[in-house]
């Protein structure tokens, strides 16, 4: 009665089963059964739940703590969401943690191979109930991956582990996180210590090496991968090199290892901002450049986002963190004249600009100019069947927003391998699909995110999941503030031109229901009838 009533309590710890708010990652969100049953970026579906040919497998981490594992199993997770594999994280620590509650200290020899009888029911204890829930996903939820993050320190043990999913029909690949890099190691160490009150008043980098030194005393016993019988993949020192062994179970282990070529832990955040407005009419086909108002806000932005960054270091300085230097900052846009030039003041400044042409907006199609009316008349089944799935659906030559999350993959990849701080400047239409990645949003979700011009997004990554808040700019003109409507009305807005639009939210936010926002190009001209005319609040 004890074992499930503690499995239990594991298993629905909130880091499982919560319902994010947009600014919390849903990384570790059990699926809403109301959601779109397709995942942002996945081609297709099975009846099985199962893609890629490939059975069941179990991603089982390796590596001291440290050394960065949850944050590669987090990583991981939400890549393989992103394309449509179900794949959850099974932490070994929430369990121990749900096991032995929050007083109870875990025992000095817990880790030890020779540990005390009652340190090795309770590692036994605590083992059963992570597994136990791991074929219960496998098994009974039509999962196929499951990633294990524990420190598994032994060849021994791993060995076990593989015969014993081997057993239950389930492949193992191996993942260990293997870092010489004091430098890599001393900043991992000074981001877990801070929640520890073993730290407070002492100086961060002894801190640091304090924690190390009661890791290595704690945990005395590791053996790194080397067993030529297993499955394994080696990430050393953080990305800097990529050692593999047997990997060869199927196109799905190919596209994770590939995954992790590109992937580091180090420590970075992304800023979202919105390309500035044209005084001329933009369109896709157009492409305006900034008008006045434009330009003035991209310096008022530029300002705001540096003002920030300092901000954020003399905090970190003052909390008695490290007084190391701020990261470079490193500038993406579209090619898009508006997004090009909003980065030109930080480009005069000396700031790396790079121009990526998979980053421009989603194409309208034929439907760009159209108002409500003339599209219900002119394509009354696509407007239906856009109302029933408004991210898969897309209108008579035009892109769909599954079309631009497929076309964005080697941008996620990318933005994966960026060390640097990085800012993102783009329609409104690409940041949607690229937040959308980073804090695991459903797909049904992604088309109603707003991004208004008087903030910047900042992504903000962690161990365990991606926070996201606001940063307002000041002085912006009301007129300029507006996101795009995802909705029908227009299917892909000119976000460039300035829009009597007002109301709408945040990516945190609701927005003005849109039947009290209608632009005046969209009202019914005088004397005709509306065809079909919406029913919405």
């Amino acid at each position: 009665m004890d074992t499930l009533l503690t499995a239990e309590i594991a298993a629905n710890s909130p880091r499982y089963r919560r319902r994010s708010s947009t600014f919390i990652d849903g990384v570790h969100d059990v699926p809403d059964e109301k959601a779109s049953p397709m995942a942002p970026a996945q081609l297709y579906s099975t009846m099985s739940g199962r893609l890629f040919h490939s059975g069941r497998i179990a991603i089982v981490l390796v590596g001291l703590p440290a050394r960065g594992k949850t944050h590669i199993s987090v990583s991981l997770s939400r890549y393989l969401q992103w394309l449509g594999v179900k794949t959850r994280v099974f932490h070994l620590g929430d369990y121990r943690r749900a096991t032995m509650g929050p007083d109870m200290e875990v025992p000095e020899d817990y880790f030890f191979i020779n540990a005390s009888a009652t340190s090795v029911m309770l590692r036994q204890k605590i083992l059963k109930k992570c597994r136990e829930d791991i074929y219960a996903w496998l098994n009974h939820e039509n999962g196929q991956v499951a990633i294990y993050d524990a420190v598994n320190p032994l060849a021994s043990g791993r060995r076990s582990l593989a015969k014993e999913f081997q057993k239950h029909d389930v492949q193992t690949l191996f993942l260990e996180s293997y870092v010489t890099d004091q430098n890599i190691l001393e900043e991992n160490a000074r981001s877990v210590k801070i929640s520890s009150p073993d730290f407070v008043g002492m100086d961060p980098d002894e801190a640091a090496k304090l924690y190390l030194k009661r890791i290595d005393m704690k945990i005395p016993h590791f053996e790194t991968m080397n067993e030529p019988d297993l499955n394994y993949v080696k990430m050393i020192n953080a990305g800097e090199r990529l050692d593999y062994n047997n990997v060869s179970f199927g196109y799905l282990s190919t596209r994770i290892v590939f995954y992790l070529m590109n992937l580091h832990i180090k420590s970075r955040v992304t800023f979202f901002a919105r390309a500035g407005t044209s005084s001329q009419e933009d369109s896709f086909k157009a492409d305006a450049p900034l008008g006045d108002e434009g330009r003035a806000y991209a310096k008022k932005m530029a300002d705001t986002l540096l003002a920030h960054r300092e901000a954020e270091r003399a905090a970190i300085i003052a909390a008695g963190d490290s007084p190391a230097p701020l990261k470079p900052l490193t500038v993406w846009t579209s090619t898009r004249k508006r997004t090009v030039e909003t980065a030109d003041y930080l480009k005069d400044i000396g700031y790396r600009v790079r121009q990526r042409s998979q980053m421009s907006q989603l194409n309208p199609g034929v439907c760009e100019k159209l108002s409500e009316t003339a599209m219900r008349r002119l394509y009354p089944d696509e407007v239906e069947r856009h109302e029933l799935d408004p991210y898969h659906h897309r209108y008579p030559r035009a892109e769909s927003y599954h079309d631009l999350a497929v076309r964005l993959e080697p941008i996620i990849l990318e933005l994966e391998r960026e060390h640097n701080d990085l800012l993102i400047i783009a329609h409104e239409s690409v940041l949607r699909v690229l937040y959308g990645y980073l804090m695991a949003c459903d797909a049904m979700n992604i088309p109603k995110l707003k991004f208004p011009r008087n903030e910047i997004i900042e992504i903000i990554p962690a161990s365990y999941q991606n926070e996201a808040k606001r940063i307002k700019i000041p002085n912006v003109h009301i007129d300029m503030i507006p996101g795009s409507p995802e909705d029908i009305r227009i299917p892909v807005p000119p976000s460039g031109f300035i829009s009597p639009l007002s109301g709408l939210g945040t990516p945190a936010e609701p927005a003005t229901p849109m039947s009290k926002v209608v632009p005046p190009s969209l009202l019914i001209p005088p004397g005709e009838k509306p065809q079909n005319p919406l029913s919405r609040d």
